[in-house]
């Protein structure tokens, strides 16, 4: 739960701000009319707040004291204004608030709680600024620390390379087109070698007058393009817009391989992992351990306690059976069929899929439930097709069944 101060005074905003905030647990809000009341409030528990949203001008703070008083505490803050002026803004932001929000409509609150959201993941972002002006540098630095970056800086290319190999969680690269060694375009041209999109966002920066430069920054594996001198609005707009372009690229491919409900690879993924796997193991002249895995008695659960409890088994099971195979292949194909595939010799595979199975039966996944159990066909051969292979595994499964479940079956 993250507490935000709020400082505002007027009833219609405060009316749209609480009915935001219903709909977002993890944010609680304490609400303040004045700045006499903000003032006792910081005053004895600003150790407690995250953040802040400030009204610019409150009857008894009609010059942005208030925003000021919340600057001393050291706490992010979103200005919240009912009239435009944009001497005002840039002072504000170079003063070292978040942003500066029009009191516009539905929108414009909906981007300050876009911005409180971006404040807790930003913690966890690097940048580095790749720029030879230490002018320029602090410039950057002043205008992105406010929004709790982690910031880097580098003063040419073999500075901004060092640092990327060193630190490759570095999320995104705000980059200079002149800067003496590498150049711009030579080092996005290198990157983007080594590095997808998803891995590192860069940002090109130039003061050049060339209306074509944004288009080869671009062309050349840039994410966008600013030109000097930029105003901060913008430079912190593009930042958070890239960012959440790539979490929303990173969302979609993890909807994309991975199996909503247990976290493990779906159907599509296991195929395709399965096939590398296949083709390694014959190049290096390997067998591969291919299992199927069906839980036993799933309709049972769920007609007789719920389809909650049978999500619950599911669950459970899977997190089991990733913690017991760390170094396999995993899969859910699909209702409760469940597929494995390892360099594990056969005879051990089935040892240990006993040993999970012992440990399934004293799992807890819903109250009154039967004990979780499962039945496993395993087979191992030569890694010609990974169909055939999979194919040999669910006879092997069909068998323990007929067999009376719980149990796994190796040979036929």
């Amino acid at each position: 739960m993250r507490n935000i101060l709020v400082i505002e005074d007027s009833p219609l905003v405060l009316k749209i701000l609480e009915h935001l905030f219903r709909q977002e647990p993890t944010l609680q809000p304490v609400f303040c009319a004045s700045l006499a009341e903000a003032e006792v409030m910081l005053e004895t528990s600003a150790g407690l707040f995250f953040a802040a949203i400030v009204d610019l001008h409150l009857p008894d703070a009609p010059n942005g004291e208030s925003v000021d008083l919340v600057m001393r505490y050291r706490l992010p803050c979103i200005v919240l204004s009912g009239s435009y002026n944009e001497q005002r803004r840039d002072e504000l932001l170079m003063k070292g608030v978040v942003d500066y929000v029009l009191k516009e409509s539905q929108h414009s609150y909906e981007y300050a709680f876009r911005l409180l959201h971006r404040l807790e993941h930003n913690a966890k972002i690097k940048i580095l600024i790749a720029e030879d002006s230490e002018a320029t540098r602090h410039y950057i630095r002043h205008v992105l620390t406010p929004h709790r970056y982690q910031i880097l800086e580098a003063r040419d290319g073999e500075e901004t390379l060092r640092l990327l190999a060193e630190q490759p969680d570095i999320d995104l690269l705000v980059l200079d087109h002149a800067m003496p060694g590498i150049s711009g375009f030579e080092l996005v041209k290198l990157l983007r070698q080594k590095m997808k999109r998803h891995e590192l966002i860069i940002i090109g920066l130039s003061a050049d007058a060339k209306g074509s430069l944004s288009a080869l920054f671009i062309k050349h594996g840039a994410d966008d393009f600013l030109r000097k001198p930029f105003c901060p609005e913008e430079l912190n707009c593009r930042v958070m817009s890239t960012l959440e372009r790539r979490d929303l690229l990173r969302a979609l491919k993890q909807a994309a391989q991975f199996d909503a409900l247990t976290g493990l690879n779906n159907r599509r993924a296991f195929y395709e992992q399965g096939l590398q796997l296949l083709q390694q193991a014959r190049r290096d002249g390997h067998e591969l351990s291919v299992a199927m895995l069906d839980l036993d008695h799933f309709k049972q659960i769920n007609d007789g306690f719920g389809h909650a409890s049978g999500d619950s088994a599911l669950v459970v099971f899977a997190r089991a059976l990733a913690g017991a195979f760390p170094n396999a292949l995993l899969g859910r194909l699909g209702g409760e069929e469940f597929a494995l595939v390892s360099a594990q010799q056969a005879d051990d595979l089935a040892q240990a899929l006993d040993r999970l199975r012992r440990q399934c039966a004293g799992l807890h996944y819903a109250a009154g439930a039967p004990p979780l159990s499962f039945s496993a066909g395993l087979y191992r051969g030569e890694p010609d097709d990974l169909e055939s292979l999979l194919h040999e595994a669910d006879m092997r499964l069909y068998r323990a069944k007929q067999q009376g479940r719980a149990r796994t079956v190796l040979a036929l």
